[in-house]
C-alpha cells in the first residue's frame, strides 16, 4: 500500500495505557481465550491477527466489557476494569467498532455520529426542560465535536444521507467517527477494512494513521489484511486456537517459524473471503523467504 507506519512511539519503559493479564474465556466447554496476556503502550498501533477462531474478537469484547473473563486480569489506565460494565469502560475512554455494522440504517450520517456522544451527555429529559439554555448550549458543544469528525474523515456530502443508502466502505467510515465521537483513549477496531475494496481499505488505512498520529488515539486492531497489518502497525500479537503464539514488530513476526505454521496450518484461505490468498498469512510467508 505504500503506506509508512508512522514509526514516533513510546517509550519502552512507559507504563502501558491497557494491561491484560492471563485472561481465559470459555463458553461451557469450548475454550475461546486462554492465559492470554498483552500490553499497549500510549500512542501505538498494536495489530491482533490469528487464524479465524484464534480468539481475536473474544479478546477485544473482554477488553471492551461486552465478555467478562473467567480468570485474569485487565488494567486501563491505572483502573482495574476486569468485571467493569461496557458503559463503564467506555465512560473510561475505550471505544469499539464491530465486523458487522451497528449503524442505525433509519437516521442519516450526523445523527448516527451524535449517538457516539452519549456518554458525554449530562442533560437529562427534565434538565433540559428546566434548564433549556444549558442543554441547548451542550447540544452546540457536542454538534461542534461531530462536525469536527465530519470534516477530519470527509463526509461532508454525506452528512445529511441515511446510513442505510450508503455503500458499504462509507458505512464503515461512519461507524469509525461515532466510535470517535467518544474522544476514546483507546479504539478497538474489528476488521475495520472487512468487505472493503483496495481504493476503500487505502482510505481506511490513511484514516486509521490520521487518527493515531494526528489525534493521538491509541489503536488495537484485528485485521486479515497482512498488507493492511505490516504497514500501519507498530507491534503484532498472534493469537492460534486462544493461546497467544507471538508478539513483537511487523518484521518480527512476519518471520516467524510458529506464527508461519499456525497460518499455513489453517491453510491458505484463512480469511474465508480471499481465495487467491492475495492478502493471507500464505502471501506473506512467501514475502518472508523471498
Amino acid at each position: 500500500m505504500g503506506m509508512a507506519s508512522s514509526g514516533r512511539r513510546a517509550g519502552r519503559d512507559e507504563q502501558p495505557l491497557l494491561d491484560v493479564s492471563g485472561v481465559s474465556k470459555r463458553f461451557g466447554g469450548v475454550t475461546a481465550v486462554e492465559d492470554v496476556s498483552m500490553s499497549v503502550r500510549p500512542g501505538e498501533i498494536m495489530a491482533v491477527i490469528g487464524p479465524n477462531g484464534a480468539g481475536k474478537t473474544s479478546l477485544l469484547n473482554m477488553i471492551s466489557g461486552f465478555y467478562q473473563p473467567n480468570t485474569g486480569a485487565i488494567i486501563f489506565d491505572g483502573r482495574d476494569v476486569t468485571h467493569a460494565r461496557p458503559s463503564r469502560i467506555a465512560a473510561l475512554g475505550v471505544a469499539r467498532t464491530f465486523q458487522n455494522i451497528a449503524l442505525f440504517a433509519g437516521l442519516n450520517v450526523l445523527d448516527n455520529i451524535m449517538l457516539g456522544r452519549h456518554v458525554h451527555m449530562r442533560s437529562g429529559v427534565l434538565s433540559s426542560v428546566i434548564y433549556w439554555g444549558l442543554a441547548q448550549k451542550e447540544e452546540l458543544a457536542h454538534r461542534a465535536v461531530v462536525e469536527e469528525l465530519i470534516d477530519f474523515l470527509e463526509l461532508q456530502d454525506i452528512r445529511k444521507q441515511p446510513a442505510s443508502a450508503l455503500p458499504y466502505g462509507m458505512r464503515k467510515r461512519v461507524e469509525l467517527a461515532r466510535a470517535l465521537a467518544l474522544e476514546p483513549k483507546v479504539l478497538l477496531l474489528d476488521e475495520p477494512m472487512g468487505g472493503m475494496n483496495q481504493a476503500e481499505k487505502e482510505d481506511m488505512a490513511r484514516f486509521i494513521l490520521g487518527v493515531n498520529k494526528v489525534r493521538g488515539t491509541t489503536v488495537i486492531l484485528i485485521e486479515h489484511d497482512m498488507a493492511v497489518v505490516m504497514d500501519i502497525s507498530d507491534r503484532v500479537t498472534v493469537l492460534d486456537r486462544g493461546r497467544k503464539i507471538a508478539e513483537g514488530s511487523p518484521a518480527e513476526v512476519q518471520r516467524n517459524p510458529a506464527v508461519i505454521s499456525a497460518y499455513l496450518g489453517a491453510g491458505h484461505n484463512p480469511d474465508g473471503d480471499d481465495p487467491g490468498g492475495a492478502h493471507s498469512f500464505g502471501a506473506l510467508a512467501t514475502a518472508a523467504r523471498a
